[in-house]
């Protein structure tokens, strides 16, 4: 049986001064997160485990996020997540510092439920 794609949000977290890239990739899925709420699992019976969840960060330097620290913050399904080459770094020459930019898509996918479910009045 397939997936299909039940949810896709956006978001943007920073790290101003620690340069950290896995605090600017938390904040990036914290963000997203806080744009859902899903109620079709109680609504329709469906264990929330039935869920992966595609977690996807970009920053100038995907290498240095802590994928499986980011993984823990999600509070549903079976999560992976994915850094890429992305993001924004903003040198401060004056100070000697960068901050970090990262962008998150989270994406949950169920099991095909084609025929499971009917609408009725």
């Amino acid at each position: 049986m397939g997936e299909k794609r039940i949810i896709l949000e956006m978001g943007t977290g920073n790290d101003l001064y620690g340069q950290d890239y896995t605090k600017a990739a938390r904040r990036a899925v914290q963000d997203a997160l806080h744009h859902s709420s899903i109620t079709l699992f109680s609504k329709l019976g469906i264990d929330h485990t039935e869920m992966r969840v595609q977690v996807t960060i970009a920053v100038q330097k995907p290498e240095q996020v802590d994928c499986d620290l980011v993984a823990k913050d999600l509070p549903r399904g079976r999560a992976q997540v994915t850094a890429v080459f992305g993001g924004l770094d903003v040198e401060d020459a004056e100070a000697g510092t960068c901050h970090i930019v990262a962008t998150a898509a989270v994406e949950a996918f169920l099991p095909d439920l084609s025929g499971r479910y009917r609408l009725t009045k």
